[in-house]
């Protein structure tokens, strides 16, 4: 044998260790994105039950939001600094699961359920009036998908059948 047909027989022994060596690192990269994928999602539906802790835990915000969501406009302002408080930890997480969407770490059909849920409470007048006064405390992409849900023009109809109209706010 030749020394160039000795070192071709040690790259292709090479070639072939490696290649079980290759495949074992891409499933360790695939195990480990798939982990930080339900990481993420498992953090962003804490987040989630957080921020609707707010709505079974005290009824006098649960007044507050409904009426908010027929006028922010119309709320006294202590009224409007707990609905717009509310509505801004809401919105940053609704961004932090669109950006999470976009970078494929939220799945299409996660997605879609998360984007129902912005569309139902941006089609109240009064969380259009508060985006009004607050969208500039988000980015600029994410601003563009509030948009493009305000501009389908939805009819507000989550809270429907709930008498807005009943409501009262708390006494101070």
């Amino acid at each position: 044998m030749n020394w160039e047909m000795v070192t071709a027989i040690g790259q292709l022994a090479g070639v072939i260790v490696g290649i079980p060596s290759l495949i074992y690192l891409a499933l360790q990269i695939r195990a480990q994105t798939k982990e930080r994928h339900q990481s993420v999602v498992n953090a962003l539906t804490v987040q989630w039950s957080e921020l609707t802790r707010s709505f079974h835990d005290n009824a006098d915000f649960c007044a507050i939001y409904l009426r908010g969501v027929q006028s922010f406009n119309d709320l006294d302002a202590v009224s409007k600094l707990r609905f717009s408080s509310f509505l801004n930890r809401f919105f940053k997480n609704f961004q932090a699961m669109y950006f999470s969407h976009r970078d494929g770490v939220l799945s299409a059909s996660l997605w879609g359920e998360v984007e129902r849920t912005m569309s139902d409470v941006i089609a109240y007048p009064g969380v259009r009036q508060w985006w009004e006064t607050r969208k500039h405390w988000h980015t600029e992409e994410f601003g563009r998908v509030i948009e493009t849900i305000i501009a389908r023009g939805d009819e507000p109809k989550a809270y429907s059948t709930y008498n807005l109209n009943d409501v009262v706010l708390p006494k101070e």
